[in-house]
């Protein structure tokens, strides 16, 4: 069983979940930038894309991103940002021209620190050696490739612009450029078999690169996936995928630090580090979220989704391009910490908790205790981190805070 700590009171005066969080210190701060354009919408992706046609309104763009950043400065005002990172979409449809008048934006107006990593995600089927070394040159120090897979025929089943070739050449193109390259790839294709998981596996290992993320392909809401499903491996053989996955990266001398990633020494992705220790990050570009800590309260933002809505109103300057502000209470802080914190292998200390969320243990003891009883969670307060069946189990891990909180 979970020890029972001292109750501690809180904000209005009663332990547990109600009030106004006090931070004592400011998490780290993040800036995730979001690139709306692609030149395909990919049948499984749920992510806020948009197929575009012709050149991109680069400079529309460009002014957009400028008046978004001029109006959220206040919120983050003299706080140095860890990283930076240039999401989509399909970033690798800028320029390096563009990429380079974005980062001087923010060492303009940020306190932007010359080392920060700096990751940008590429789509191979745009990926131009020249530009590549533009974006390093920019100072972006770090590329993230959609490879998704190396086999032609489950790369048209994916809806890829992209065959093995492109793939293959674009990882050379991203080491030249930067020193340090994630592969995203996917398991569980349509009709993919086990040697055909392997086969991808141990080409992208191939490559020597210091991260690989894998992901289990999951047909989405509102996908155009969701409405024609393709022929998927069935559970068992998806979860024998998963584990042949990870006995294959992991004794290559990857650490599987988080369900999906893997890295080699010091080369763990520290922008998604903190996300995952609900960390801060400032999110400009169409439909971009941020979570804002203050001393006395942490809030959420969403930016408008369309493109052309959020550069209209952005540069409008009214603040309408934030279509989404709320203010957690302390029923949300619980389940919102423990859903990105369970996600690493190794946890969390308990003080973060205490430290990021201005709460006390008190307010997630019972689910704490629940979960442990049903071996999801290991016991103590020392460190909150899931026992291997948990981790195989996260979803019923992370609905046991959800229930704690009343979400």
């Amino acid at each position: 069983m979970v020890p029972v700590p001292t109750p501690e009171r809180e904000g209005d005066g009663r332990p547990g979940v109600r009030g106004k969080p006090g931070l004592v210190a400011l998490p780290p701060l993040s800036l995730y930038v979001h690139v709306p354009w692609c030149v395909h919408k990919c049948p499984y992706c749920d992510f806020n894309s948009h197929e575009r046609t012709g050149d991109l309104p680069e400079e529309a763009y460009l002014q957009a991103l400028q008046a978004d950043l001029e109006q959220a400065v206040p919120d983050v005002w003299g706080r140095p940002v860890t990283t930076v990172f240039f999401g989509g979409g399909t970033p690798s449809l800028l320029s390096a021209d563009a990429i380079d008048r974005i980062i001087g934006l923010f060492r303009a107006y940020l306190n932007l620190p010359p080392d920060v990593e700096i990751t940008l995600e590429a789509n191979p089927g745009t990926a131009e050696a020249a530009r590549f070394q533009g974006y390093a040159q920019a100072g972006v120090n770090r590329i993230s490739l959609g490879i998704q897979s190396f086999d032609d025929d489950k790369l048209r089943r994916l809806g890829r612009i992209h065959d093995g070739a492109q793939a293959r050449a674009a990882i050379e193109m991203a080491q030249r450029a930067v020193d340090r390259v994630n592969l995203d790839l996917m398991f569980a294709l349509p009709e993919q078999t086990l040697s055909e998981c392997e086969r991808d596996v141990r080409e992208a290992l191939a490559f020597g690169t210091g991260h690989l993320s894998m992901y289990h392909l999951t047909l989405e809401p509102n996908t155009v996936f969701a409405k024609f499903p393709p022929r998927v491996p069935n559970d068992e053989l998806g979860a024998a995928m998963q584990d042949r996955v990870a006995e294959l990266i992991q004794a290559a001398g990857f650490d599987r630090y988080e369900v999906s990633a893997y890295a080699r020494p010091h080369q763990a992705c520290q922008h998604n580090l903190n996300y995952w220790r609900f960390g801060d990050y400032l999110g400009i570009g169409p439909g971009a979220h941020s979570k804002i800590s203050f001393q006395d309260r942490i809030t959420r933002q969403a930016r408008a989704r369309m493109p052309d809505a959020w550069m209209r109103l952005a540069t409008e300057g009214s603040g309408r391009h934030v279509v989404e502000h709320r203010e957690l209470t302390r029923d949300d802080l619980g389940f919102e910490f423990m859903l990105n914190a369970l996600r690493l292998r190794e946890g969390v200390e308990g003080g973060l908790f205490i430290e990021r969320t201005g709460l006390s243990l008190m307010a997630i003891l019972s689910a704490m205790r629940r979960a442990v009883d049903r071996g999801l969670l290991q016991p103590g307060l020392d460190r909150i981190c899931a026992t291997p069946q948990g981790w195989n189990f996260l979803n019923e891990l992370q609905m046991e805070f959800l229930d704690e909180t009343g979400g």
